[in-house]
């Protein structure tokens, strides 16, 4: 492989590797976001959380519903919850 092809496929992994802990700490900021005082920060990690498929969520958002004042955003997690509980099985 030449030089120039080396270089090519260091920053192409670099660019991966640099989008991945991006998108992690993105995904990180939605989870802690849930139990935020401000109503708009939980309603986007109700959204985020409405595409992850796995029994942490599920436990994040039971633990959310006790937890959630607003009725609106209460509803709403119950929703997601039922519906990832009958993804899960």
């Amino acid at each position: 492989m030449s030089a120039r092809g080396l270089l090519l496929f260091g920053g192409a992994l670099t660019g991966l590797a640099v989008g991945w802990q991006m998108a992690q700490r993105r995904l990180d900021r939605h989870r802690a976001d849930l139990f935020s005082p401000v109503e708009s920060q939980r309603a986007d990690a109700l959204a985020y959380l409405a595409g992850e498929r796995s029994a942490e969520a599920a436990r994040v958002l039971r633990e959310y519903l006790v937890w959630e004042p607003d009725p609106g955003l209460r509803r709403r997690a119950g929703v997601l919850l039922r519906r990832l509980e009958v993804s899960l099985g």
